[in-house]
């Protein structure tokens, strides 16, 4: 067994170092986890602008993935940008062989310790686009998307995201029309976070927690948490500025701590309060979005 438990992680390189898998690494390394970087793109961007986003082949990631697998024990995943819909159907076949693993071994297992062998949680951070609109992957990223959202535990889409893929989301069998997905990104989707938090439950995911820092300009950011048999608010004050990865802090930090045997209450409260001081104290690398204190 690993002295730290570790996070399977999913997501591309962003050179300037402040989103994506840097992010990531930091972010689960400060909550006491090991993060296990599977590269899914390689990204041209700054602390800004995405450029260009070239996805990584899905048998590169396969490879990446299983050999990992083969070796260390995972306690939890992270999902970022997948880059492409090949990747994200990649990643979704390597979520069901990790828990089928987890299962069987749970099956061979005395009573007492099957819990330990207890599906790992994945955290999807869905992000469609970059803080600028900027496209993050390869085809309509919602439809991408579509594999991965009945596998996870916990998605954490901002507004926006959220409007977009319960927007974009096939109903009673029918595929969604050509381009909704982008129309709710645009803001023309009608609901409310907590109606698109449901919807996103009814395709499978657990856990849903809608950020606020996309919906106005007031003085505080709230975060919408639905679950099962729960839901809950977060208030935080509006920190001034604008941030180059935020969204995967907080959805790495959750991660991390769900991983380190936290409940998802306990796990979600913690990582937004990291977050906010990551927020609070960051830096400047040039003009634009700061980066995070991670």
């Amino acid at each position: 067994m690993s002295d730290r438990p570790c996070v399977l992680v999913f997501s591309g390189a962003d050179p300037s170092g402040g989103a994506g898998m840097a992010a990531d690494i930091q972010a689960i390394t400060a909550m006491g986890a090991h993060a296990l970087p599977v590269l899914t793109a390689i990204t041209v961007q700054d602390n800004n602008r995405v450029h260009a986003v070239l996805p990584v082949a899905p048998e590169v990631l396969l490879q990446q993935a299983r050999t990992l697998l083969a070796q260390v024990p995972v306690a939890a995943v992270k999902i970022g940008i997948p880059g492409s819909a090949e990747n994200a159907q990649a990643i979704a076949q390597l979520i069901g062989e990790l828990r089928a693993t987890h299962r069987q071994a749970a099956g061979a297992a005395p009573g007492w310790a099957q819990r330990l062998y207890s599906d790992p949680p994945v955290v999807l951070d869905p992000v469609l686009r970059s803080g600028h609109g900027d496209a993050l992957g390869r085809g309509d990223a919602v439809q991408a998307l579509a594999p991965l959202l009945s596998l996870a535990t916990l998605i954490t889409p901002n507004g926006p995201e959220a409007a977009a893929l319960a927007a974009g989301a096939p109903r009673s069998g029918r595929a969604a029309a050509p381009g909704a997905g982008h129309a709710a990104w645009q803001g023309t989707a009608h609901g409310t976070a907590l109606g698109h938090a449901h919807a996103l439950r009814a395709l499978g995911c657990r856990h849903v927690l809608v950020t606020g820092g996309h919906d106005d300009d007031s003085a505080l950011v709230v975060n919408r948490w639905l679950g099962p048999d729960c839901q809950q608010n977060w208030s935080w004050p509006r920190l001034p500025g604008a941030f180059h990865g935020s969204g995967c802090t907080l959805a790495a930090a959750v991660a991390a701590l769900l991983a380190l045997g936290n409940t998802m209450a306990q796990a979600l409260a913690k990582a937004q309060g990291y977050t906010q001081r990551a927020l609070a104290a960051s830096y400047a690398i040039a003009p634009g979005q700061r980066i995070p204190q991670r």
